[in-house]
């Protein structure tokens, strides 16, 4: 059963905004994407009464759930402080002044808490891990479900998040494009391939679909694909992140006590330098670098065996020497990983055998050791 856009401004209609008008007479809700019975839209009000908005949100999301052949729902709210506006004076107790609360009401005392001090533990999972890059095209997201494979080979219970929220790489590179189906607790239920765990934003929109979201609603989405998803019982959790030192690694970090980040570079000075980058986020943020991976480290000829160092070769183990972290391995530039991955049937799943899933395996190994006192000797 398809599910059109007005059935949910129907069904939002009957939600009531902190200053009493229909929540779709408010003039907040962004475009509505209703698709396959999946729906996202986003709420945006001014960052003084986001606050009072939190619970019209979860009204919003309850309301759109309940209609019939809805399978998935994201309602992000976005908050901004109008340019140029100031801090609005807090009232005079004598006028008890209807509608929303200023923000001052909401402030945290001076002296509050650290951001980091939400962190809580995701039930079930024993560490979470991030895989990282500082910049785009080094092979992260190759890297990141090898990785996980290779976890697996060494016994251990996996899952892979895509947290890459702009361009969702998991669903082509598994060959999944199933939608999760819903538990009784109305969380999303993984998708299984390859013994792992699996959640990508890429099952809940089209693959041609732009990701254009802004900040508020980038942690938002990284939110619930953390806290909405039925992982089960997990040694390991790897967060394949989006490329860069944005909104959604300050929000992994945040949210979860992040057991160690591996840092994702080719051997070339420009991605280095971003790499670089990438790492001095997670230690200002206090998460463990577990090592730097030098991926495309040189091309084999898949004839002759000759390699070439197309991208230059050791700069990842140079830097890693330099800045006092682990480094983990080199990966090849070779058509069998390339292949494979855009087959959706990673090297180290298709060729468990080959050379390639023996590198990825000792990365793995290396990791795991990192993580013993976390997760349970395999």
């Amino acid at each position: 059963m398809s599910v059109t856009q007005q059935q949910v401004l129907d069904s939002l209609a009957r939600i009531k905004s902190p200053r009493g008008v229909a929540l779709a007479n408010a003039n907040v809700l962004s475009a509505i994407s209703a698709s396959d019975g999946k729906v996202f839209f986003s709420i945006n009000v001014d960052a003084a009464e986001a606050r009072a908005w939190e619970s019209v949100r979860v009204e919003a999301e309850a309301a759109v759930r309940a209609i019939p052949g809805v399978t998935t729902v994201m309602v992000a709210l976005t908050a901004e402080r109008k340019p140029g506006s100031a801090p609005p004076p807090p009232p005079t107790p004598s006028r008890g002044a209807p509608g929303v609360q200023p923000v001052h009401a909401h402030k945290p005392p001076q002296g509050g808490q650290s951001p980091m001090a939400r962190q809580s533990e995701i039930p079930g999972v024993a560490a979470v891990i991030a895989v990282a890059s500082g910049k785009g095209g080094v092979g992260k997201s190759t890297t990141a479900l090898n990785l996980a494979l290779g976890l697996r080979d060494l016994g251990l219970k996996v899952g892979l998040l895509d947290a890459d929220i702009y361009g969702p790489s998991v669903p082509r590179l598994t060959g999944l494009h199933d939608k999760p189906e819903l538990n009784d607790e109305r969380k999303m239920i993984p998708l299984r391939r390859f013994g792992l765990a699996i959640m990508s934003i890429g099952f809940l929109v089209e693959e041609e679909t732009a990701m254009i979201w802004r900040g508020p609603m980038v942690m938002s989405a990284v939110t619930q694909m953390l806290r909405d998803v039925a992982w089960g019982q997990l040694d390991v959790l790897v967060v394949d992140m989006p490329p860069g030192t944005g909104d959604a690694q300050l929000t992994l970090a945040q949210n979860v006590p992040l057991k160690g980040a591996v840092i994702v570079s080719t051997p070339q000075d420009l991605s280095l330098i971003d790499a670089r980058r990438g790492l001095a986020m997670f230690r200002k943020v206090n998460v463990p670098v577990l090592g730097i991976v030098e991926n495309m480290s040189y091309f084999q000829c898949p004839h002759c065996g000759t390699k070439s160092d197309i991208f230059g070769h050791g700069g990842a183990r140079h830097e890693a020497e330099k800045l006092g972290v682990p480094f983990l391995g080199e990966i090849p530039l070779h058509m069998a990983i390339r292949a494979t991955s855009d087959a959706g049937n990673p090297v180290v799943d298709s060729e468990p055998d080959g050379p390639h899933a023996a590198i990825y395996r000792a990365i793995a190994g290396q990791v795991r050791d990192q993580l013993k006192g976390v997760i349970a000797a395999a």
